[in-house]
């Protein structure tokens, strides 16, 4: 069972990206929300076997005991075989968790040209910052208000620096790093696809028409050349296609070996630190080695790493959501969540204009920018297009790509900041 239970984990997200590939529904509604339905619904069905209360005491918080443990208990009787079962895995699956986040973080950034991003970025950055700066204080402010009505709330916090940074990748290293429990990120990320949809909503329809009304028209225009070349990258990012070929697969093995590399050092790093703060530090770790080894060119020119990495954001998405309780999610107060993020969506776009007015950044840099950040840089020609500006894509994809960037460092320090 458990032989037949890692295989499902590691191979069933692809048959989740052929089948998004192949299916305009499916594809609308996304492999990371597919990976989450399927986990959410193996888990609360009876496919993984369940636990009694008393080993559930004696968890203390934790995901599984130690093997040793766990054998112990069960022939002293205080636990059941059922439990003995649940224990092996929910370790698997804790293993897993563990694992590929800090092995997909280096691959989702070999392949940024971070140098670039800075050269092309003009007055991006400043829209960046003021983004950045916008979505910290309604997290906080929002923290203040909720703290008393939402449990694990630093660690929420921390998570929803990382969505609007950077998405679902930093979303997921922020949960490692912070030790979210995995019902409480669940919860998040729902909160988050239902706001989210709502957000994208706006921005592809009247939020042009609404910050006009405050901030001046666009009036910058790139190269064609260029916003060309970077809207194939862009759409790009979510394609499979050549993975296995000759030319790509050696060399994407070597960017495999070489994120094994980092996870080790990383980890090593991680046990220097007090255990409080070991995953925080293997995931900073990481995250450093990952953006220093892409400004070597060998390693910044191999293909599809981003892609691989995306693919163990699915293996982690399906796992992840498999352990989630949705009997515990329901006692959690959701609508108090719900308000929370969108709080933080609406309230920091909000911030954002009034900042952008003051320095007086255009609306439609404003609009991408935030998608950028958002929903990360596949979705900027989609809005570009509804915008009908394609000017605007270097500046979303710059914004987009410095997100996944600094979206780990600023998510943990606020997790940490506000006693995640």
């Amino acid at each position: 069972m458990i032989i037949l239970l890692i295989l499902f984990y590691i191979f069933f997200p692809a048959l989740i990206i052929y089948a998004t590939c192949n299916n305009t529904l499916l594809n609308r509604i996304g492999s990371v929300v597919i990976a989450y339905a399927v986990g959410l619904l193996m888990g609360n069905i009876g496919l993984l076997p369940g636990m009694t209360d008393a080993y559930h005491f004696l968890l203390q918080g934790n995901v599984a005991l130690p093997a040793d443990q766990a054998q112990a208990l069960f022939e002293k009787g205080k636990i059941t075989a059922g439990d003995l079962v649940h224990n092996k895995v929910a370790y698997v699956q804790d293993m897993i968790t563990t694992i590929t986040i800090p092995l997909a973080i280096p691959l989702l950034l070999f392949s940024l040209n971070v140098k670039k991003w800075f050269r092309l970025a003009g007055s991006t950055f400043l829209s960046l910052i003021l983004a950045l700066t916008s979505v910290f204080v309604v997290v906080v402010a929002g923290f203040f208000i909720f703290k008393d009505k939402i449990p694990e709330l630093g660690k929420i916090a921390g998570m929803l620096i990382g969505i609007y940074s950077g998405g679902t990748p930093n979303l997921a290293s922020i949960k490692e790093a912070l030790n979210v429990d995995p019902d409480i990120f669940i919860m998040t990320h729902t909160a988050d696809l239902v706001i989210g949809a709502i957000c994208l909503l706006f921005l592809l329809t009247v939020a042009r028409r609404f910050f006009l009304l405050f901030l001046p028209p666009f009036r910058q225009f790139a190269d064609q050349e260029t916003t060309e070349r970077l809207t194939r990258e862009a759409q790009e990012m979510d394609s499979y296609k050549g993975i296995f070929s000759r030319e790509v697969f050696p060399k994407l093995l070597l960017a495999i070996l070489l994120s094994a590399l980092i996870l080790v050092i990383g980890a090593g790093l991680g046990m220097l630190v007090p255990k409080r703060s070991m995953m925080a530090v293997v995931i900073l770790s990481i995250t450093t080695l990952g953006i220093l080894f892409s400004l070597i060119p060998y390693v910044n020119k191999i293909k599809k790493t981003f892609q691989t990495g995306m693919y163990l954001i699915i293996v982690f998405c399906l796992v992840v959501s498999s352990m989630a309780n949705l009997h515990s999610m329901i006692n959690v107060k959701y609508l108090d969540l719900l308000l929370y993020v969108a709080m933080v969506y609406f309230g920091s776009l909000f911030i954002h204009i009034l900042l952008s007015m003051i320095f007086r950044l255009d609306a439609d840099t404003v609009i991408i920018t935030s998608t950028a950040m958002i929903y990360s840089p596949p979705f900027v020609p989609v809005v570009a297009a509804a915008l009908k500006n394609r000017d605007i894509i270097i500046s979303g994809l710059t914004t987009g790509i410095i997100g996944y960037v600094v979206g780990n460092y600023l998510g943990i320090f606020t997790g940490f900041l506000l006693g995640g």
